[in-house]
């Protein structure tokens, strides 16, 4: 409090604006491990869950890549609402997935090579972090999963059976 208090003082005197001073909030701190994982830049698109007559539309960061894959959304301590990560496998396999460093509890919706929703699960933040001991697995083999904030996927309406469409 006294930094910014004394921040917003200099600003003041210098004459410069104080508007990002006054909305600047402590940013949460991270965990040790978090603080040495790489950053990357990942392709943006939308993916669009289609059931009955709902649309349900999700930002998503694409992770594509096996580090990208392997990253995830690690160390995140946000997501929006309508955000999310779409993982992209070369082949569908039973992908399984797990909560390692990841500090926001996720929902997990796997699909299929069709597109088709095959089974959506809760993931919740593991008592230690860097050490998961839950693992979660699609009941058939996948092509995609898209990740969001917990209860996402419940509160839209979506369920098994919905179909998701990239739109790059």
């Amino acid at each position: 409090m006294r930094k910014r208090l004394y921040l917003l003082t200099i600003l003041v005197v210098l004459g410069l604006p104080t508007e990002a001073c006054l909305s600047m909030r402590a940013a949460p701190s991270l965990p040790p491990f978090c603080r040495d994982l790489p950053r990357l830049e990942l392709r943006q698109a939308r993916v669009q869950f289609v059931q009955e007559n709902r649309v349900v539309t999700v930002q998503v960061e694409v992770a594509d890549t096996p580090e990208a894959r392997g990253l995830g959304l690690m160390c995140r301590t946000s997501l929006p609402e309508d955000a999310g990560m779409l993982f992209v496998f070369e082949e569908s396999r039973p992908w399984a997935f797990w909560m390692k460093n990841t500090l926001i509890p996720l929902s997990i919706a796997f699909i299929d090579e069709g597109g088709r929703v095959v089974d959506i699960q809760d993931m919740d933040v593991e008592a230690d972090p860097t050490n998961p001991v839950r693992t979660y697995a699609p009941p058939v083999p996948v092509r995609y999963a898209v990740e969001v904030n917990k209860g996402f996927f419940q509160l839209s309406g979506i369920t098994a059976g919905a179909r998701m469409e990239i739109l790059w």
